[in-house]
């Protein structure tokens, strides 16, 4: 894939990503996707393959009530996308001993992605 391929469909998926299309996200993505969230030094969330993915990502779409990642940057190293994200969300319920619902988190990050025919494989977000 060129460069320009990858941003694109990178910047597809965040837009179904912003706006909660699952179904979409799911397209975009290879069967055996691994997606991994690490806060710090800490990897607090892993899935392998499309289902889980798409398990995590209807978790993830209960938890907000709007969401939206911007990217700051965008830079391409050995044919993967290292995305710079500003990230802010609204939490649509109470989390135990968390947030209140209506509470906004705001964040950056970098997101890592990687690709194989056409599709995203591999996604490392990181804050």
């Amino acid at each position: 894939m060129t460069e320009s391929s990858q941003k694109a469909l990178v910047e597809r998926f965040i837009a179904a990503y912003n706006t909660f299309d699952i179904d979409r996200m799911v397209a975009l993505v290879s069967t055996d996707i691994r997606f991994e969230n690490h806060s710090g030094d800490e990897l607090t969330a892993a899935t392998n393959g499309i289902d889980d993915f798409r398990k995590i990502a209807e978790q993830s779409k209960l938890l907000f009530s709007e969401r939206e990642q911007r990217i700051s940057s965008i830079r391409f190293d050995h044919g993967m996308a290292i995305v710079t994200i500003d990230y802010r969300g609204k939490f649509a319920q109470d989390i135990p001993n968390g947030p209140r619902a209506g509470e906004i988190i705001t964040l950056s990050g970098t997101s890592e992605y990687s690709f194989r025919e056409g599709r995203i494989c591999k996604i490392i977000d990181r804050s």
